[in-house]
């Protein structure tokens, strides 16, 4: 009799832990089902982006290209030169690459500064030193734009923001998959899946692509 009574207050802190992992696996999939769309269909498009029977990746058009004189104060550093030419071209750099401090040059240090949308991007160029700056502006179709939003090139802190909220989800999306997955399921059976095969294939691959 009290084994009865006892079993069922056993039980209950794991269907409620099932019931919240359940819950929590639901509300995460409803946020970023359309983002799981997004992120599969450009990452299968670029995967096969080379090759002779690449896939199209959208088009790409140079609409501007100039030089542009760069004054001495914002030849100090490339966040001068951002700052410079947010103030006078109205061009507000997402990205700024520089070469790491101590790395060793192969020629002219490059000062690369990156901005715009998904669908107009522009890049400026300048050589350390030098007395201009190379600004080129180009406009991207729509599939070109969704695959720039994938490998987050461009939208700005809130498509990163966005980005990053899905890739967590994701994550967690695995995860809680896994654990509902492998609830009720004894090892044998969990050996002889679907999910041991494919875990079983990632890891070769990623053994014989990484050592």
């Amino acid at each position: 009799m009290s084994a009865s009574i006892v079993a069922p207050s056993t039980r209950r802190p794991r269907a409620n832990l099932h019931r919240w992992v359940r819950q929590l696996h639901l509300w995460i999939g409803a946020w970023g089902a359309l983002a799981a769309v997004l992120y599969g269909s450009t990452g299968l498009i670029m995967s096969h982006r080379f090759g002779d029977g690449a896939w199209p990746q959208g088009n790409n058009e140079d609409i501007d290209k100039r030089e542009l004189p760069v004054p001495a104060p914002a030849r100090r550093s490339a966040e001068a030169l951002s700052l410079w030419l947010a103030q006078t071209e109205g061009l507000e750099a997402q990205i700024i690459r520089k070469p790491p401090p101590g790395e060793p040059a192969k020629g002219p240090a490059r000062w690369t500064l990156n901005g715009g949308t998904a669908s107009e991007g522009w890049t400026l160029e300048y050589k350390v030193g030098g007395g201009t700056a190379e600004l080129k502006r180009s406009r991207h179709s729509t599939l070109a734009a969704l695959n720039r939003l994938h490998k987050a090139v461009s939208g700005g802190p809130g498509w990163r923001i966005l980005g990053d909220s899905f890739a967590i989800g994701m994550i967690l999306l695995g995860l809680s998959g896994l654990w509902l997955w492998a609830r009720g399921r004894t090892p044998k059976q969990m050996l002889a899946s679907v999910a041991a095969a494919s875990a079983t294939a990632m890891v070769v691959v990623l053994v014989a692509n990484l050592f």
